[in-house]
């Protein structure tokens, strides 16, 4: 699997997963943030910026163990993929919850490289799902609750 279609559709992959494109990256809307700002609800939104986070990094982490680990079982939905209502995270919490992001992205990212890998294969554990799909999941996910912190973020006033 070393065509040059191959290649170009890796890198919009890896571009689409770790760049905003057309719009600010996770990154992006996630800097310059105060443990004050990421725990404040605002009225009418059901969770906080942090939650926010947390919620991608699940849902995130559970997307990447499916696809590499054949035993693996998801968290019950929605429980499992949403912190509690009134959960905070201090600024060690927000780093870890970060840095989880990060390495969780860098696996996929290693497995969407990987010699061998078959992006159309479907996942002999799964029920038709292929690690292209598994790619726009991730990228379709984080890019939609980006927007989401970014729209909190406006509503506290506190994006540029």
């Amino acid at each position: 699997m070393d065509r040059p279609d191959q290649k170009a559709l890796l890198a919009e992959l890896t571009s689409l997963i770790t760049k905003g494109n057309a719009h600010a990256t996770f990154e992006e809307a996630c800097a310059d943030l105060t443990p004050k700002i990421w725990n404040q609800h605002v009225p009418d939104v059901p969770y906080t910026i942090w939650q926010l986070v947390e919620h991608v990094r699940i849902a995130q982490w559970d997307i990447v163990e499916f696809c590499v680990e054949p035993e693996h079982k998801s968290p019950k939905w929605p429980e499992g993929y949403w912190p509690a209502r009134d959960a905070t995270a201090d600024e060690e919490q927000w780093q870890e919850t970060l840095d989880q992001i990060r390495q969780d992205r860098q696996r996929f990212l290693h497995l969407l490289h990987a010699p061998g890998t078959d992006l159309l294969a479907r996942l002999p554990h799964g029920t038709g799902q292929t690690i292209l799909r598994e790619a726009f999941l991730i990228a379709d996910h984080a890019a939609y609750h980006t927007g989401e912190i970014i729209l909190v973020r406006r509503l506290l006033h506190a994006w540029k």
